[in-house]
This record gives C-alpha cells, structure tokens and sequence, in this order.
C-alpha cells in the first residue's frame, strides 16, 4: 500500500524517536523527538512544507523523552498546544516525579504542558483528515495510537514494531503491563490496518505479521518473566549510554548502582543487590552486541546522535520543572469524578 498523501513520515536517529506529520489544513506533528535534537527537528518540518509555525497541535503517543522531548522547544518558541492522554497530562501538568518516568529512567526532558487531555475514541481533525484516538496500554500506561480508518493507516507509537517489541516498565507501569500490552495488541489486530508507523524503525507494510510476531513474543514472556526484565534493561542502559556518547569502565557501576530502574529490576526480579548485578547486565550487552569496548569506554552499537555536552541546561526532571497555575495541575479523564 502507497502512503497517504497527507502523512509525512520522519524515520529518525536515537536519542530521537520516529516523527509523523499530517498534513491537512490544520497540521498536526505526531511526537517529537528529543529535546537535544530541536534544531534537526524544526528543519525537518520545514523541509516537508510544514514548518512548525504552521502546525496546529502536537499529539504525543506516550510520554518518554524520545517521544515528548521536542515539546518544550516547540512550545516555547511557537505557542503550540500539545495533546495527551489524560493519563500522562494529569502527571506532567502536576510535575509528579513520576511523570514521563524521566527520574526513574534518568532521562532529561525540558518543561512543558499539556493543554488537550485526550481519552479512547477521541478524534484529532487535522483539516480535512480525522484520527480516531485508540488508548493502547502496556508500554506506557497513557500511550495511545492513532488510526485513519479510510485510509486503514495506523499510527502506533511504540505499541508494536517492524522488528522487535517494546520494553515493559513493571514498575512505573504496573504488573500487568505485560498483560495490557498484550490485550493492546489483540485490539488493534481486530482492526483493518493495512500501513502502520511506529516509533522506531521503518513503516510496517504487514501489520498482521507484526502484531502476530509481537504477540506471540509476549506470550513467551508470560513463561519467562525474567525477559521482560533483561529486554527492558539493556534497551534503557544502552538508551544512557547514547546520551552520554559511552561510559569509561569506572563510571559504569556507581552509575548504575544510583539508577531507580536498576535497583529495582536487580533486586525485585533477579533477586541480588545491585552491586551484583552490573557484571551479569555488562556481559548481556556484549554478548547481545548492544554494546561494545572501545578504547576503555562502553559505547552502543546502534547510530544515535549524541546531545551536546551541557544540554540541557534547566531543570530535566518533571518534579524540579516551573509549577503550573492551579487550573491546569489537574487534567480529568471521563471517568474520573
């Protein structure tokens, strides 16, 4: 199936995650990257046609940096609203510290708000072009996925993807996330999907295939809880070691060892102190190859585009963010009261 002529889909490079843009009479950006990649991501707009004062709205699939860190700059400097599930709204606009589990995750994003609560079977009209919102739990707890029923284009975040699937936060997310994960994917299977876009890697031009393949990855992991907990390890690990361009040898285990993510995964699911468990995670990326020495620092195997050193200069984490006025600290869902 050709894509649409209104969707413009931007593959991108970590610590960024995959953009889209729909390009009706009232544009919308789909996600928008990491905050270190600002400037790349105004270009990028501006050389499809659509530079960013021209859009109308942002829609966020879910809150992790490489899917919100644009927010900030785009706001900031164009005065666009942005849009999330009510979910993930409520805890930004509050600066909860779990909010876009940027603490946990120690991963930097730049203040911003949400302005648009979005719930299931809402529709983003972007001129001319109408998404249905699909809530999609499991990766994240707010994540939604998009879906353009005439064309039979599905928009899924990092629901499911071309070649892997996403990691699970058990412990942000809950413990079913796996669970929810996988009744997310059964929803969408039910669907007529015929193109799909997710947050990493290149169109899904068999969408069936991808949320078979996906599927039955999960069911596995259903008989052996502990992937779930090395999957999500190395990806966030290697996620770090992106950000920081590599880790010398001795950074690597006081690093760790100060991580919530990894004292939790360490002593909850492998059941040993943290301290013993930075060699076994260090042998994992070796021999998975997400990571390799080179000239005394570990370093990821995958392209990425390192931050600049000093970014970002604010605060990074939700909780040490400007409060907002009262009015907009609470975002309501439709079945809270």
């Amino acid at each position: 199936m050709s894509q649409p002529t209104w969707l413009h889909f931007f593959q991108r490079t970590f610590p960024s995650a995959n953009m889209i843009l729909v390009q009706g009479s009232s544009p919308v950006l789909i996600d928008t990257g990491f905050g270190s990649d600002l400037a790349a991501t105004e270009q990028l707009l501006a050389e499809a046609g659509t530079p960013p004062e021209r859009l109308s709205l942002i829609v966020n699939t879910h809150y992790h940096s490489d899917h919100v860190g644009g927010n900030s700059g785009l706001q900031r400097k164009y005065g666009l609203a942005i849009a999330t599930h009510w979910w993930d709204a409520d805890l930004i606009n509050r600066r909860d510290r779990d909010a876009c589990a940027a603490e946990w995750l120690d991963q930097p994003i730049e203040p911003y708000q949400v302005d648009r609560p979005l719930a299931d079977g809402d529709e983003i009209d972007a001129g001319g072009v109408s998404l249905q919102v699909i809530h999609a739990p499991g990766h994240t707890t707010g994540q939604i996925c998009l879906y353009a029923p005439t064309e039979r284009v599905l928009i899924c975040g990092d629901t499911v993807h071309g070649d892997d699937v996403a990691w699970l936060n058990l412990f942000r997310e809950g413990e079913d996330a796996l669970k929810q994960a996988i009744q997310s994917i059964e929803q969408l299977a039910a669907l007529p999907i015929q193109l799909a876009f997710s947050g990493h890697g290149p169109a899904i031009s068999d969408p069936p295939r991808a949320f078979d393949t996906a599927l039955r990855r999960y069911r596995k992991w259903q008989e052996e809880p502990e992937k779930i907990a090395w999957h999500a390890c190395k990806r966030i690990f290697t996620y770090h070691l992106m950000l920081k361009n590599g880790m010398l040898d001795g950074e690597i285990a006081p690093y760790l060892q100060g991580c919530g993510w990894f004292n939790d995964y360490s002593r909850a699911v492998f059941q040993v102190e943290p301290a013993d468990f930075v060699q076994p995670l260090l042998a994992e990326l070796l021999r998975s190859r997400a990571a390799a020495w080179q000239g005394g620092r570990l370093v990821p195997l995958g392209a990425y585009n390192p931050p600049p050193s000093g970014w970002p200069a604010g605060p990074a984490h939700p909780q040490h963010w400007p409060r907002l006025p009262y009015d907009l600290r609470k975002d309501e869902g439709p079945d809270q009261n």
